[in-house]
């Protein structure tokens, strides 16, 4: 499986999308070097998914510096933590019942890292409130997968609106169709979309 690490891979894969879309090899230029958005493997990065799961970016980031200032970084920090402190920090019910089972669920983390995109996807779906979106987004940015797009992303599907000049925002199959011919980079072109949302919107799309 194809793993993105370091911007070569990016240049790689933009190439790719270049030969295969006229319509990727106008924009690209535009959207100028695209950013790696590489996290570290492991609980710290599911859960700052899970807090990103249905809000702004910026109300998302605000959070995560809440949480970390609060020591609850890790496993054993939510795990050991009550409702009260979760909440101080602005988790929701939902989320506190998530990060709490996910914590105590002690995942083998670096399993993941050889398992197929689908099966990892499936050993992460399997933890308490991660949907297809949250796992994928931890395969792209965190393991690096290189054909992860997360088609249920409103950004993603919103930017591609956009940039395909299409009649209304493509629902995730939709989506899933008009990536077909960016395979096997479709990690590339989700960054390449979410970078394109923020020129078109003046905001992130994703953290």
């Amino acid at each position: 499986m194809r793993v993105i690490r370091a911007a070569s891979d990016l240049e790689e894969g933009a190439a790719h999308l270049a030969r295969v879309c006229p319509v990727w090899a106008r924009a690209l230029p535009e959207i100028g070097p695209l950013p790696l958005r590489r996290w570290d493997e492991g609980f710290v990065s599911i859960r700052d998914a899970v807090v990103s799961q249905q809000i702004s970016t910026h109300a998302a980031n605000a959070i995560v510096a809440r949480m970390a200032a609060a020591g609850l970084a890790d496993e054993a920090g939510i795990a050991a933590a009550d409702d009260d402190a979760l909440r101080a920090v602005g988790l929701s019910r939902p989320k506190i019942r998530y990060l709490r089972g996910i914590a105590e669920a002690r995942m083998d983390w670096n399993s993941l890292r050889e398992l197929p995109d689908e099966d990892a996807i499936t050993a992460l779906t399997a933890l308490p409130g991660i949907g297809r979106w949250t796992a994928e987004i931890y395969l792209k940015f965190a393991l690096g997968r290189a054909d992860v797009f997360a088609a249920g992303d409103l950004a993603l599907a919103e930017s591609a609106r956009l940039l395909y000049d299409l009649p209304e925002r493509p629902a995730p199959a939709a989506l899933v169709a008009l990536a077909e011919p960016w395979r096997p980079w479709r990690a590339v072109a989700a960054r390449a979309l979410w970078a394109y949302y923020r020129l078109a919107k003046g905001r992130e799309g994703v953290r």
